[in-house]
């Protein structure tokens, strides 16, 4: 099947399922799952592959990545499916002497985080230290609290925050050491089909295999996943909380991904998705290239499995983690240190931009 007719069966497709599904969420907007992934029809569009003839699929991945979100779409009135069980990755034990090695050498990758991504946001260190306690809580609440060996991203969807970190430890009894952070845009309540980006720990996995944008425009007229060939992290179907109607629980295709680089990148720092994490592309690009929650990708690779979604130049960090955590510190004041972008930025969405993830 040629791409562009790929194309168009992905479209007829989200089509088919937001029209079947019309009916029922007209009846009751309020308590009837929405889709975060199938609301944006051209967002779907603008996921699908292009051939990669040096890189074949493995057999047992999906043919059309792009079509996967609808393929796993819960029915109607339908929970989201069990969340992954979470297992504690093993890691070789250290002394002292290699932990502290380990410490030095990942936190190389914060001068490697300040040359490469362009949208950065400095922390002062006492609140490096206060989230990076609340990424121990976050995991000790899924049994995780022995991680370590790994980088972890962390995500703080309060209002008055929105941003993103990078953490790193050697031994489990360290305190978690910051890498990097970036300002984000996460779910902005109150209209339909918008929910508040989910609170946990989800893990990066084949099982819900990333894909990569297209970098054609939608119908609002903005690149929905970003440039051409910017990577989105898929994190499966998960149960999110409407920030519409009566509020309540719906299931939400859960992504983080890049946006339009020109008209919706400049208003990351505040809540503006319709549930997913939008990131700069810098950033997509750092985690990406690097590898940096790609530990479950590389075991397929490791395998023997030839994935197309990885770039056969990327540089893997021997550090490669799998858990995106979100939290929310529900801070009453947005800090010095992560500004809300200014009028400009505001005035140059288009018509439609607050409407589309």
């Amino acid at each position: 099947m040629k791409w562009p007719l790929l194309k168009r069966f992905a479209l007829c497709a989200a089509a088919c399922l937001w029209s079947a599904a019309g009916t029922t969420w007209a009846a009751d907007a309020a308590t009837v799952p929405a889709v975060d992934a199938v609301s944006d029809v051209a967002d779907v569009a603008d996921a699908v592959p292009e051939p990669a003839a040096s890189a074949p699929q493995s057999t047992s991945l999906p043919e059309s990545p792009a079509s996967a979100p609808f393929a796993a779409a819960p029915s109607a009135g339908e929970p989201a499916s069990a969340p992954a069980v979470l297992t504690l990755p093993e890691h070789p034990q250290l002394t002292d002497e290699q932990a502290a090695e380990e410490n030095h050498r990942a936190l190389e990758m914060r001068a490697v985080f300040a040359r490469e991504v362009t949208r950065r946001l400095h922390v002062p260190l006492a609140d490096q230290r206060a989230y990076g306690e609340r990424l121990q809580a976050a995991l000790d609440e899924h049994d995780l609290g022995e991680l370590a060996g790994e980088f972890v991203i962390l995500v703080d969807r309060a209002a008055t925050v929105q941003a993103l970190f990078i953490y790193f430890r050697a031994m489990p009894d360290e305190p978690w050491l910051m890498i990097g952070s970036s300002p984000v845009a996460t779910g902005r309540p109150g209209e339909f089909d918008h929910f508040l980006t989910p609170l946990g720990v989800f893990l990066h996995t084949p099982d819900n295999m990333d894909f990569r944008a297209e970098g054609t425009m939608n119908q609002n007229n903005i690149r929905g996943y970003g440039k051409r060939d910017m990577r989105i992290y898929d994190l499966g179907w998960v149960d999110g909380e409407r920030g519409w109607g009566k509020g309540g629980f719906s299931p939400m295709r859960f992504q983080m991904h890049a946006t339009d680089p020109d008209r919706l990148e400049p208003l990351l720092g505040i809540r503006h998705s319709k549930g997913c994490v939008r990131i700069p592309a810098s950033l997509n690009v750092f985690i990406d290239h690097h590898g940096i929650i790609d530990a479950e990708y590389e075991a397929l690779v490791a395998s023997g499995k030839s994935l197309w979604v990885l770039h056969s130049d990327r540089q893997p960090t021997p550090w490669a983690g799998r858990f995106i955590v979100v939290v929310d510190s529900e801070r009453k004041t947005r800090p010095a240190w992560s500004p809300a972008p200014g009028s400009k930025a505001r005035a140059k969405v288009p018509a439609g931009g607050d409407k589309a993830d």
